[in-house]
């Protein structure tokens, strides 16, 4: 990157964090550092939640994932909307009327102490571990694309957003992720409309390449368990998830328990639920250009260069060369079909078309029948080496690609959604570890002023085993995938507890207690059976599922127990 790009991307990055930490100067007592004081209107939380959940890996991956799949992913969101209705009625009301600092204050006034303590521990281990790969995931790639050592990336970006969250708690937060969100938002459109002057066709035409390719195929109808993102999914696994996530997560739930009221916290909840397909839309479309792009402009055998560049002076370089030759002939091959299609089209010759599509067809497989071989040499050279390179595809186009300065604002794009997701995360396992565990079951009668030193402490803390965590991350596989899965194995059982609470009014709190227990345990089996079975029974089930599965069968079981209680 040019010096420009270095003084965007720190100016950036430092003046929201000053920005968070003037703004909320000043003695604090428990509520304002919790709750904000209840300050906030509704835009503020509705970017807020948007900003929560937009982590850097949304602007990394989701891009690579068009480009490589196409836009059927934003199906995954079409229940959003249908969530942020039902939560605006059931959930928000209860939890105004009853003022409570966490979502988790609620169960035990509900059913007891032990189901209280049961869902935010649940909550405090899956959020504990996805802040840790919050952090790792972009930092790994970052580190790459930037030449930085991975370990003080990810101590740059955890000690910043510590810095801002501990300082000033909620308030924070939230208003840092306004300015986060323009960022994010403003540096991805422009992006986009850079992308679309780039290709070397109009906007018609691209296009066409598009949807010939079937990268603009958006709605899946095909019932499917095991495939993730279809229109009954996103409807109703989906639905369940949105639920316990905005609902009953408490690093969603503190974000509207600011809210200047009851309205105001609704109407945010509801913007998020009607602005966040669009943006989605937005970065899905994107990645869709940047394919389009690299179908006229030859794009890398694989994004990741520092593989490349370590086969390169490997022993087994000619045998790479030999593949990137007939790479570039494949392309040139490509590229030439590709404007006798738009000719085509141009002439309303529909055979020649269908030719021309079924031969880009045909050599786009050859093509990933090369990228494959090229990911067998790296391995074969490095048996430890990631080759999966989605997650590279967006930002190995703007460090190549964009003009300076304009790559810094986009590095500052994915540093600022790391940043945003990990503070919500960070605030909200300060806050319940402070509230739901040690004020309500270590220290009960401590000062205001004790809890609110708790609170920055445990957040602190929670930080600290993040940056920890991110660091010997390594160790582990598939990080950058397992973000979506830590989710789906723990929000399906808070949800049920929750839903339990609001709508099955005769359950009492051993029964709920025993379901939550055994519901998290056959969602465990499920997984780690998924695609082996049991008892000479076989399943492969999308892991969105394990959602709806694990709510109904904490229903089921409370029902069944309560029953047998009697």
């Amino acid at each position: 990157m040019s010096l420009i790009d270095w003084i965007v991307l720190f100016g950036t990055l430092g003046s929201i964090a000053a920005y968070g930490i003037n703004m909320t100067r000043g003695k604090k007592n428990l509520d304002s550092y919790l709750r904000g004081g209840n300050t906030m209107n509704w835009w503020t939380i509705g970017l807020s939640i948007m900003a929560t959940q937009a982590s850097a890996i949304t602007f990394l991956s989701t891009p690579g994932q068009a480009y490589e799949s196409g836009m059927g992913f934003i199906q995954f969101y079409f229940g959003l909307p249908l969530a942020m209705i039902i939560i605006s009625v059931f959930f928000i009301p209860i939890y105004y009327k009853l003022k409570v600092y966490t979502a988790y204050e609620f169960l035990e006034n509900r059913f007891d102490l032990k189901t209280r303590t049961l869902a935010a521990l649940l909550f405090i281990v899956q959020r504990g571990l996805a802040a840790g790969i919050t952090i790792y995931a972009p930092a790994i790639i970052l580190s790459t694309l930037l030449g930085w050592n991975l370990t003080w990336t990810v101590i740059f970006i955890g000690v910043v957003v510590i810095i801002y969250t501990v300082s000033g708690g909620t308030k924070a937060v939230s208003i840092t992720q306004k300015q986060q969100m323009a960022v994010m938002m403003g540096g991805m459109i422009l992006a986009g409309i850079i992308v679309i002057q780039l290709i070397p066709v109009s906007l018609t035409e691209a296009l066409h390449v598009a949807g010939k390719m079937e990268k603009l195929n958006i709605v899946t109808f095909e019932f499917d368990p095991s495939d993730r993102y279809n229109v009954w999914s996103g409807m109703t696994a989906a639905v369940f998830l949105f639920l316990s996530y905005f609902g009953a997560d408490q690093s969603q739930v503190q974000r509207y328990l600011s809210g200047q009221s009851l309205s105001q916290s609704r109407m945010g909840l509801i913007m998020n639920g009607f602005l966040k397909i669009p943006m989605q839309f937005i970065i899905l479309f994107i990645g869709v250009m940047v394919f389009v792009f690299y179908q006229f402009y030859q794009p890398p055998v694989i994004f990741n260069q520092v593989q490349t560049e370590k086969l390169e002076d490997s022993p087994y370089s000619e045998e790479y060369q030999i593949l990137k030759d007939n790479y570039t002939r494949n392309f040139e091959t490509s590229k030439s079909s590709y404007m006798e299609m738009l000719a085509a089209i141009e002439k309303e010759d529909e055979a020649k078309e269908r030719e021309l599509q079924q031969q880009l067809q045909t050599l786009k497989v050859e093509q990933n029948q090369i990228r494959d071989d090229v990911k067998e040499l790296i391995v074969k050279n490095d048996p430890v080496a990631e080759t999966r390179d989605t997650d590279y595809v967006f930002m190995r186009f703007v460090m190549d690609h964009l003009p300076k300065g304009i790559i810094g604002l986009l590095f500052a794009v994915i540093f600022s959604a790391a940043m945003s997701s990990s503070a919500s995360e960070l605030n909200s396992l300060g806050s319940t570890t402070t509230i739901d565990l040690y004020k309500r079951s270590m220290k009960k009668d401590g000062t205001d002023n004790h809890y609110v030193f708790s609170s920055k402490f445990f957040t602190a803390f929670w930080g600290a085993g993040a940056i920890l965590f991110a660091i010997y991350a390594s160790l582990f596989e598939n990080l950058i995938q397992a973000v979506n899965l830590l989710g789906s194995l723990f929000y399906g059982t808070i949800l049920g507890i929750f839903l339990v609470g609001f709508l099955m009014k005769w359950v009492k709190g051993q029964a709920v207690f025993i379901s939550a227990l055994m519901s998290q345990a056959l969602i465990l089996l499920i997984h780690f059976r998924n695609g082996v079975g049991l008892f000479g029974i076989e399943w492969e089930i999308g892991f969105l599922w394990y959602n709806a599965i694990g709510c109904l069968s904490v229903m089921l079981f409370s029902t069944i127990i309560q029953f047998l209680k009697k």
